[in-house]
């Protein structure tokens, strides 16, 4: 059975019992007026958003060189390699997660990428590169 406080005052309170429902997998909520936001696992956030949100990479050899991007997406790199190209495009989605926070989440071609965003803010490297690329290093 979840967790559940009707106050920011009883979720501080039990802050623990919050955390560990969370981190077992449990629905771990808290209300605060009209809202409820919810706790959860990093790792199982990540996992789950990396599986419902493809990366959909296009990865293209050009003029001796590669370049990768994302269609719909405004995030694009090149590199004189492959492993290049694809470190270069987590950089610029690192950039992009960033620019979003910052004041992209509420312009009307961006505000549906929270999810993208949490996925990128919650990976590694490692994790961009196997979501990338779908080889597990």
């Amino acid at each position: 059975m979840g967790v559940h406080f009707a106050s920011y005052t009883e979720a501080r309170a039990k802050l623990k019992e919050l955390l560990d429902a969370a981190e077992r997998g449990r629905s771990a909520t808290v209300s605060r007026d009209d809202r409820t936001a919810a706790v959860v696992d990093g790792e199982r956030l990540r996992y789950f958003l990396a599986r419902i949100c493809p990366s959909n990479a296009q990865v293209v050899a050009e003029d001796g060189g590669w370049s990768v991007f994302i269609p719909g997406l405004p995030v694009a790199a090149d590199g004189s390699t492959f492993d290049e190209a694809i470190d270069e495009m987590i950089d610029a989605l690192r950039e992009y997660a960033e620019d979003w926070q910052d004041h992209l989440l509420d312009a009307p071609n961006h505000r549906d990428n929270w999810g993208l965003v949490q996925m990128i803010c919650l990976s590694s490297a490692n994790q961009l590169r196997e979501w990338l690329t779908g080889v597990a290093p």
